[in-house]
């Protein structure tokens, strides 16, 4: 009997070791070298590296610039329940027995599996203070429009925009799997008992989403922490570093100051900050389950 099982058991080991060596060099060696080079003064060019313990984090401490770029992320989780709101009413909309209701479907999550390269060089000349097609329209409706990626007080919503702009789709998608796993009776039950379709949708679909709305929001929460290609490619961190994002901030600590060491600390940082989203989100997803089976 010992032998049988222990032949299962590698087996097992067996079974998972492709994925368990494509885990171990993709994502705990490079961690764990992140760890390792926090603790050094470790510069990109050269080998005058020298082991400064905790000195990296003490920097980072006083750091204002990069409490900056974490403040700007913070702002641009905003996006997240604007995005939530339409995403439900879409979905609820799209849930409907609609003409083309499949093409619309598809039209929605279009731009979630489009470059967001190709995506934020198209909105940089929707932008464009002179040529742009939105200032176009603002023209026409006699409103003057602002430069909206090289304003301070406009760039970062301008880039907000275009995030819940591609994001939605995703998000729309999700919901109608959860709206379509409500059972339809519940519907029913509720126009029988006079409700309208307000009533039926605050009341009826609204709560019965929770663990998906709650899902949504800490994923797309932690998506809008490791936001850095649309402001990579439209801003670059401008202007007067008012799109400065924590991932852009790390990505020039790395690669234009050459200071490996203080960059991984800083990564560290936003791990620590991701990594305790994903505990709320663990932490809410198990109080919505209890819940529902009570």
């Amino acid at each position: 009997m010992q032998v049988r099982l222990r032949g299962q058991a590698v087996a097992g080991w067996l079974l998972i070791s492709p994925a368990l060596l494509h885990l171990s060099v993709f994502a705990l060696w490079p961690i764990g070298f992140v760890v390792y080079m926090s603790l050094y003064r470790w510069p990109l060019l050269g080998d005058a590296r020298s082991f400064v313990g905790l000195g990296n984090f003490r920097i980072l401490g006083a750091d204002g610039a990069f409490w900056h770029a974490l403040l700007n992320s913070a702002l641009f989780t905003l996006t997240v329940p604007v995005s939530l709101i339409l995403a439900l009413l879409l979905a609820s909309l799209l849930a409907q027995p609609l003409r083309l209701r499949g093409l619309l479907r598809t039209l929605y999550f279009l731009p979630v599996v489009t470059s967001t390269v190709a995506v934020a060089m198209v909105f940089s000349w929707v932008y464009h203070p002179e040529f742009g097609l939105l200032n176009y329209g603002l023209s026409l409706l006699g409103v003057d429009g602002p430069n909206w990626l090289g304003d301070p007080a406009t760039a970062l919503p301008a880039l907000m925009i275009m995030s819940v702009w591609k994001g939605l789709g995703y998000s729309v998608v999700i919901y109608l799997a959860g709206i379509s796993a409500i059972p339809k009776d519940l519907y029913e039950v509720a126009a029988l008992e006079g409700a309208n379709a307000w009533h039926r949708f605050w009341h009826v679909t609204v709560p019965l989403l929770k663990p998906t709305t709650v899902f949504l929001a800490v994923t797309g929460v932690i998506g809008s922490f490791q936001v850095f290609t649309a402001v990579y490619t439209m801003t670059e961190g401008g202007p007067l570093r008012s799109t400065d994002v924590v991932v852009y901030h790390v990505f020039r600590s790395a690669f234009e100051r050459f200071h490996l060491g203080y960059a991984s600390a800083q990564a560290l940082a936003l791990f620590a900050v991701i990594l305790a989203v994903t505990l709320l989100q663990v932490r809410l997803l198990r109080k919505e389950v209890a819940q529902l089976a009570a």
